[in-house]
């Protein structure tokens, strides 16, 4: 079966921005252009210039540096609009003026206060402008799922006369159904023979859920351009997903012969770079990208996946980007992945232990959320509660500023003598966490960091917490101060008195089975 090419037309810096909180500065549009470029995303419309003069100078921004796609610009068909989005655009190496006009009675009234043969002059004097500055323009009918079909027709043969070479027919507002979003581009398609000369592209919102689905209705009807965001952001609802629409066309092939270029495995880079950016988190259960899209806690699930990953998962996690799969453990977890996971840290258990430990697991899976690698070797070894090896914090000092490297003093309490240890790093933490890895030998990775208050006022105590990565598995260590170096200090070391303990265990499991 021949596939058939969809261009993917990325709005993120645009209406993705216009999402509440997601706002950019130029610089950082342009990183996360580069980044839409390093997945290879056909058009990148990066921004809105006649807006604001930060806008304007984000899209010249991103014109110059950014190769590879098409860089677009939005404007009103005005002449002030069109003219100013040229000005950003014009040292692209290929752009492209993103012109529109309202076309529903709806806003035709009440936004535009413009009558149809007004809004019909406009598309073309405003498309005829843009095409006599730019060989590639697109023309959008705003709130097109929502407009008379006979007047739509009207507005885009227009638009294709004066030079329009794609053509977007919205759902502005997330109002249509697949169906009927199907039928309306036919519907087009028969009404506008010179349709068939030009690319259809399709916008749509998710104020019903349902952008991802229109989308995908659309390009059986013969949409060739789908417009969408990074983690589906943008107005009210957001936008068709950019990760969803791309792995439905890929991993569903045999349902829709068409195909991106998108690098998949750039997927949820795209994503965490979108996230780092704005700050805006995407939800766990996300599709594609979200932290739970390739974890599994059901045991029936747990068990399927230990057989065969495709048991559970239609896609693989390397396709987008993701390292791999992972069993969560909690309440709902099984025998098979209690055991998986105890033979990874190094305790293969027996048949007999592993009943005795599950019936643990699950009567503290009862009462606690996550279930971390330090909670099952307590498990094991429930009872030590003390060990000779674990250190205790006698004094830490760090020293830091805005030109000098930062660097730490540290002195622990370790079988029952005291050492002393200096080191420098990125930053005082930093410092604080390589002395302490000096004194005990070992060397962990922080995964997560997190400080928060847990009183009020400028003397307020916080709370750190850390997750780091050990060979052994991954360790939490929490602790409060009023002072943020010190309650780090205690918060890695509790990590590491963890991996002491879990050694120790260790050690002793081995000498008693030798």
């Amino acid at each position: 079966m021949k596939r058939q090419p969809i261009a993917i037309f990325d709005t993120t810096l645009r209406d993705g921005e216009q999402s509440p909180g997601c706002s950019m500065q130029p610089q950082e549009k342009l990183r996360m252009a580069l980044q839409l470029a390093a997945l290879k995303v056909d058009v990148i419309e990066a921004g809105f210039p006649v807006a604001s003069e930060e806008d304007f100078a984000a899209v010249s921004l991103v014109a110059r540096r950014v190769k590879g796609p098409v860089i677009a610009a939005l404007c009103r068909a005005l002449p002030l609009d069109i003219d100013r989005a040229w000005a950003a655009l014009k040292e692209a190496a290929r752009p492209r003026i993103h012109t529109f006009v309202s076309t529903s009675d709806l806003h035709m009234t009440h936004k535009l206060q413009k009558t149809r043969a007004e809004v019909l002059a406009m598309t073309r004097e405003g498309v005829r402008r843009a095409a006599g500055l730019c060989g590639d323009v697109e023309f959008s009918a705003e709130d097109a799922t929502r407009s008379d079909l006979a007047f739509l027709a009207d507005v885009v043969a227009i638009a294709l006369e004066e030079g329009a070479t794609v053509v977007n027919i919205p759902d502005t507002v997330g109002y249509t159904f697949p169906e009927e979003y199907r039928n309306l581009i036919l519907a087009l398609r028969e009404r506008v023979p010179a349709l068939e000369r030009a690319v259809i592209s399709v916008h749509c919102h998710n104020d019903l859920g349902l952008a991802v689905a229109n989308t995908l209705a659309a390009l059986e009807a013969g949409a060739r351009q789908v417009e969408c965001t990074v983690n589906g952001i943008g107005e009210r609802a957001g936008n068709a997903s950019l990760e969803e629409v791309v792995m439905a066309l890929r991993v569903r092939g045999e349902h829709f012969p068409y195909e991106t270029g998108i690098v998949t495995p750039e997927l949820f880079r795209t994503s965490q770079v979108l996230s780092n950016i704005t700050g805006v988190q995407v939800q766990p259960n996300k599709a594609i990208v979200g932290r739970n899209a390739f974890a599994h806690e059901s045991g029936i699930h747990q068990h399927g996946m230990l057989a065969n990953p495709m048991t559970y998962e239609i896609m693989t996690p390397e396709s987008v980007g993701v390292k791999t799969s992972s069993l969560v453990l909690g309440k709902h977890s099984g025998r098979h992945a209690l055991a998986q996971r105890y033979e990874e840290l190094g305790y293969p258990l027996e048949k007999g232990t592993l009943e005795g430990v599950y019936k643990l697991f699950t009567d503290l899976a009862d009462h606690k959320r996550e279930i971390f690698d330090e909670d099952l070797i307590a498990l094991l070894y429930d009872g030590i509660t003390e060990d000779p090896q674990t250190c205790r914090l006698v004094a830490v000092q760090a020293n830091s500023g805005t030109h000098s490297i930062a660097t730490a003093l540290v002195t622990l309490e370790c079988a029952g003598g005291e050492t002393t240890e200096t080191a420098s790093g990125d930053g005082p933490v930093n410092a604080v966490c390589e002395a302490i890895n000096r004194i005990t030998g070992l060397q962990g990775e922080i995964q997560d960091f997190r400080l928060h208050s847990v009183t009020g006022g400028a003397d307020a105590q916080g709370e750190v917490h850390v997750r780091v990565r050990f060979p052994e598995g991954v360790f939490t260590g929490r602790a409060a101060s009023t002072d943020i170096v010190h309650g780090s200090a205690q918060a890695y070391l509790d990590a590491i008195n963890k991996v002491l303990l879990a050694r120790s265990c260790r050690e002793s499991m081995t000498s008693t089975h030798a």
